[in-house]
This record gives structure tokens, C-alpha cells and sequence, in this order.
């Protein structure tokens, strides 16, 4: 039965039936024409009597079950990063466990990964000096290197909240790339993501803070593979592209505006490093496929559909977008329940999670609607809608 009632944002309900699945096709091979990494969410097992709000307890089972998932659609796979929400229910302590075991997965399925490391196991009142932001981050970047990981260097909070200047940041980001075995993916997040990281890179003047990142990147270039940022700004995004030394990838983390970015223009374009690729892997697969095979029609009018939908999931406030994420893989079977770490599910609406099943339905990313409705119904349910 694929009809179901839906709250709309005026208060009154709608029947609402779901369409015809879409048929989205494995990936043969990793593409070709863009690197693509999926920041994958972890599955919290509620079977663990725990303070949800404090201790993380997860389904290893289905965490692990869904990298597959997307390596099969030819994704590489951004681990322990905000999507799994690292310093948002994910602590140190549960991410390195999630590192080693993606790690070894990977290594068994010949998948792609990267892993993120930062110093969210620096409490704020122990980040007294940047000494001690260095060592939170030499700590982490050792640890993803000791299990033979590819590093995603995190933004950090105490750094934003220590350092008092640009040259702050090139001297903490310098010591680090020089430590680094491997070149790193540097991560820019934007506020609107982590309110905490307002000031990144030495100045709420964007673009001094894309100054100071760049020129880094300049001094480092051995060091540095790409840089993603997630400012929700093509325009910015476009700019700093241009700007990046030779070689040098630009990654990007607009979930806005990702699929013109991934296109680019006639001289440059973006690889991708994006949350929305988790929950939209089937589409986006098809649609980088075409892409490798200079269709770049087809690739348009496959991402198209999804652009609205992750919107949608990551419209304002931002950073409670894992909660539409996660609702998306509950409807799609990948996990037998729709509960989050630290309780996140309760942080959208009815009426926002009603508005991702009639986005994710016009973009035919619900793969069994029965299911899909069986599962939005009961969500709905305790929401008092019958």
C-alpha cells in the first residue's frame, strides 16, 4: 500500500500516494571523469540501554552494510565526518572505532576511503594553547595514518576558538602537513554547518579567510590533494578553484548548487566530497556515469529531481540536515528503525520529514514505496497523524 496522510505546512493533512520506483543501476567501476566521495552516516543500534544523549552506541552491522552500499554505486567513502555526526553524537573514542573498522571494510571490498581527523577530543577547557590544538590534531592524523588511512584534515573548534590571527592557522595547519606521510583533503566548514566555526581561518571576512587558506595551500602544495569547502556559495566556491595551485583538487561541499559545480566551466570544475551523496547515491550515480561518458545531458537531467530534495534536507538551520539523511535510509530499508545518535531525529519537523518524502518520491529515490509508506506512517504516527 503506497499511500499515506501528510502534514503540509499550514496544518492541514494530504493523501499522498507514492509513484513507480526508479530503476538506478550498480556502478560497473569508480567513475572517471570526477572523484566523488559520499560522507556516510552511521546507524545507531537502540537496542543498547544507554544515555543517548551522551554515550554512542552503534549498529556496526548496518554502519558497515551501508559503505558497501555505496561503494556498489561507485562512491569513495568520507568517513567519521560531520554526516556521521562527528562532534554531534560521534566522539573520539567511537569514531576511531568506526575508522578501523570502515578501514578494514574497505581494504575487503577494494573501496575508496578517506577518513576525517580533527580535535574533537579536546574538551574547550583543555584547549588552553595552540600547542595543545597541534597535539589534538597530530593525535588524530596518526591515528587514521597508523590503521593505513587517507587523512581529511577536520576544522576544529578549539582552533577557532584559540587562534587569534591568520598566521595562528599557518602555523598550526604548516606543522601538520609537514608531519603528514600522504598528501590531505583540508576541510573548510562554514558556520551556517557548525555555528562554532564562525572566524575559521583567522577572520569572519570570508575573503581574508579564503586568503589565508590559500596561501597555505600554496606553501603545502606537496602536502595537500584537495580542499573541500562547504559554504554553500558557488560564486565563492568558483573563485577559490580558479586560485588553487596546479594539482591541486577543489572538492565541493555545496549541496546547493552541487551538480553545476561538478559540471564546472570550460577551464575547471569540482570533484565532490558532499553529505546529500548519501542519500541521493543512486541518481548520482547514474548521473556521474553519464558524465564519464560525456553525456552531460543525461547527467543534468538525472541530478536535477535531487537538487530540491537537498535543498530541502539542508535548509537552514544547517547543520540538523544528518536528521533528513538518515530519515531517507529508515524509508529505503538500509536500517530497521529511525533513531539517531544523541536523539537527533526529533531536530526536523513532521511537516520538514513530510516535504523529503514528496521530494524524494518526484525524484524517484524511494526504492520500495510500500515500505517507504508502511515506515512514514508509523514516524507520522507518533507524531499524532493517522
Amino acid at each position: 500500500m503506497r499511500h499515506l496522510v501528510l502534514p503540509r505546512a499550514d496544518g492541514t493533512l494530504e493523501a499522498f500516494a507514492l509513484h513507480d520506483p526508479k530503476s538506478w543501476p550498480h556502478a560497473p567501476a569508480p567513475f572517471r571523469a570526477r572523484i566523488a566521495f559520499a560522507a556516510a552516516h552511521v546507524v545507531c543500534d537502540p537496542l543498547r540501554d544507554v544515555d543517548v544523549l551522551t554515550k554512542p552506541a552503534i549498529d556496526w552491522d548496518a554502519t558497515l552494510a551501508y559503505r558497501r552500499h555505496l561503494w556498489r554505486y561507485g562512491f569513495a567513502v568520507a568517513e567519521a565526518m560531520d554526516t556521521a555526526q562527528r562532534g554531534g553524537g560521534l566522539d573520539w573514542s567511537a569514531a576511531q572505532d568506526l575508522i578501523a573498522r570502515s578501514l578494514a571494510e574497505a581494504r575487503n571490498e577494494g573501496g575508496m576511503i578517506a577518513c576525517g581527523a580533527g580535535t574533537d577530543h579536546l574538551s574547550p577547557q583543555h584547549a588552553r594553547t595552540l600547542a595543545d590544538v597541534e597535539r589534538a590534531y597530530a593525535e588524530q592524523v596518526s591515528f587514521v595514518e597508523r590503521h593505513g588511512g587517507r587523512v581529511i584534515l577536520m576544522a576544529s573548534r578549539a582552533l577557532a576558538g584559540r587562534a587569534r590571527s591568520a598566521d595562528d592557522y599557518a602555523r598550526i595547519y604548516g606543522d601538520i602537513l609537514r608531519q603528514a606521510r600522504e598528501p590531505v583533503i583540508i576541510h573548510w566548514l562554514g558556520d551556517m554547518f557548525d555555528p562554532a566555526l564562525a572566524g575559521d581561518w583567522g577572520s569572519r571576512d570570508l575573503d581574508a579567510a579564503m586568503d589565508t587558506c590559500l596561501a597555505i595551500i600554496g606553501e603545502h602544495r606537496s602536502k595537500v590533494d584537495g580542499v573541500k569547502i562547504s559554504l554553500l556559495d558557488a560564486q565563492r566556491e568558483i573563485e577559490m578553484r580558479r586560485r588553487l595551485p596546479q594539482g591541486v583538487r577543489m572538492y565541493t561541499g555545496d549541496d546547493f548548487n552541487f551538480a553545476e559545480l561538478i559540471e564546472g566551466d570550460a577551464t575547471h570544475h569540482s570533484d565532490a566530497l558532499l553529505g546529500i551523496l548519501d542519500a541521493i547515491a543512486p541518481a548520482a550515480s547514474v548521473a556521474l556515469q553519464a558524465l564519464d561518458a560525456g553525456d552531460v545531458d543525461c547527467y543534468h537531467r538525472t541530478l536535477a529531481p535531487t537538487v530540491p530534495l537537498s535543498r530541502h534536507i539542508f535548509r537552514a538551520p544547517t547543520y540538523a540536515y544528518k536528521t533528513g539523511i538518515v530519515f531517507l535510509a529508515y524509508l529505503n530499508g538500509h536500517q530497521s528503525h529511525f533513531r539517531m545518535l544523541g536523539g537527533a531525529e526529533s531536530a526536523r519537523s513532521a511537516v520538514h520529514l513530510a516535504d523529503i518524502i514528496r521530494l524524494a518520491d518526484a525524484a524517484g529515490l524511494l526504492a520500495d514505496p510500500a515500505l517507504a509508506a508502511a515506515r512514514a506512517r508509523a514516524v507520522f504516527a507518533v507524531a499524532g497523524i493517522t
